[in-house]
């Protein structure tokens, strides 16, 4: 769910972006359907994933979404990394983010023939609504959890829930963000180019 993330770890290359954009929505193999960049990308997108959800600072950050929010927790960590990311301005400088967003739109749009149908939904709603630069915001945060509680099949709380624990942890939140993504960065760009690791 972490979309802006996935789209900055890409480095503003577009079969890399795609993949790491539609991985979620790629089930099974299917993934080899696909050409060798958009393969790379939704690989790198598994790979981003597994690192994210075992690194320490994310695990210890889980906890403050827990107790409400169980096995959830997971997913709201993963959008308020986007959170912190979006206003990280040693990434994103000045207005840069807003550049960043429709540039990663305009590329998501020129394959939209290649999107599984499930991220063409989701699309729609992302540049409608300006998912990737709304991150930056608490109403935009808001607006993110309500959406993740509405479409939770086994969570029965309001966005309340994670809202507050957001509010409540936001500085620790922030301190793990700041240990977490330099990791992240640091694994991403040394992973091999061919990914046969993988």
């Amino acid at each position: 769910m972490n979309f802006l993330a996935h789209a900055y770890l890409s480095y503003h290359q577009p079969s890399i972006t795609i993949g790491n954009m539609i991985a979620d929505f790629v089930k099974g193999k299917h993934w080899q359907d696909y050409d060798a960049g958009i393969q790379r990308g939704i690989r790198l997108h598994r790979l981003i994933d597994s690192f994210t959800d075992t690194h320490p600072a994310t695990l210890e950050a889980r906890k403050f979404f827990q107790p409400g929010c169980g096995k959830y927790s997971a997913v709201f960590i993963d959008i308020v990394y986007d959170h912190f990311l979006a206003n990280d301005r040693s990434r994103f400088p000045g207005d840069s983010l807003a550049t960043f967003a429709q540039e990663v739109y305009t590329t998501i749009q020129a394959q939209h023939h290649l999107l599984p149908a499930g991220f063409q939904e989701v699309y729609k709603y992302m540049q409608a609504q300006n998912w990737l630069y709304g991150y930056q915001f608490k109403d935009g945060m808001y607006k993110t959890f309500s959406g993740i509680v509405r479409r939770s099949r086994y969570l029965e709380v309001t966005a309340d829930v994670p809202y507050a624990a957001l509010e409540e942890n936001y500085d620790a939140l922030a301190a793990s963000y700041q240990t977490f993504f330099p990791d992240l960065v640091n694994f991403v760009q040394n992973v091999p180019p061919d990914l046969t690791s993988v």
